[in-house]
């Protein structure tokens, strides 16, 4: 397999605090940002997730991702130093497939409900965002497309298309699979809530689920 990036993971306070894409790090920027998604931990026989920017740099990364349907429901998303940034949790005694998304490593106040759609009649959506809580229970963000074709788009409560997931090109004409793949994410969304969909969208049409 190609190497995805040759960087190391950084090891300054200062490397660490450039490294953490967030949006309001990027208010100011009028650029989409450009992530590469590995579908591999940096943990030796640990299933998770690894995340690189433009450089190679280690943006995001995920050790305690389970890939199986009968793990526990619950996954973190970590920044390049394994700081939790979001929690994810299967919610409890619901009929779909509803995940709630936490802040850190809390287990109250949940963030983001995000629902599997289910219409054998219209396919390409995949998935629905909306608030938690709250009477407010608009959608947030609708994902459309095929994840197991890595080619999704999501759009936000104004139908603007806000995150892409789309396959990495072949390198030196060695192609990479479907582990390795491009997150693209506007100035408007906050990279770390795309990254959480990623996940999502594994645990709902990933191989574990095929």
């Amino acid at each position: 397999m190609a190497k995805v990036y040759p960087n190391v993971a950084p090891t300054t306070a200062k490397e660490k605090r450039r490294l953490f894409i967030s949006k309001s790090a990027n208010d100011a920027l009028d650029a989409e940002v450009v992530l590469t998604v590995w579908k591999k931990s940096l943990l030796f026989n640990c299933h998770g997730f690894t995340v690189y920017d433009g450089k190679g740099n280690l943006v995001f990364r995920v050790d305690n991702y389970m890939a199986t349907s009968g793990n526990n429901g619950e996954i973190v998303l970590m920044d390049a130093a394994g700081k939790p940034l979001l929690t994810i949790r299967r919610k409890r005694l619901s009929l779909g497939d509803n995940w709630l998304v936490y802040e850190g490593e809390t287990a109250i106040n949940p963030r983001f409900l995000v629902k599997k759609h289910v219409n054998i009649l219209n396919t390409k959506y995949l998935a629905h965002v909306s608030p938690a809580s709250g009477r407010n229970k608009n959608v947030m963000y609708e994902i459309e497309g095929s994840y197991a074709q890595r080619c999704c788009a999501v759009y936000d409560e104004k139908k603007r298309r806000v995150a892409e997931i789309k396959k990495k090109e072949s390198v030196g004409g060695v192609a990479f699979g479907v582990d390795v793949f491009r997150l693209i994410v506007d100035p408007e969304m906050d990279t770390s809530v795309a990254m959480a969909m990623v996940i999502l969208l594994d645990q709902m049409f990933g191989s574990a689920r095929r």
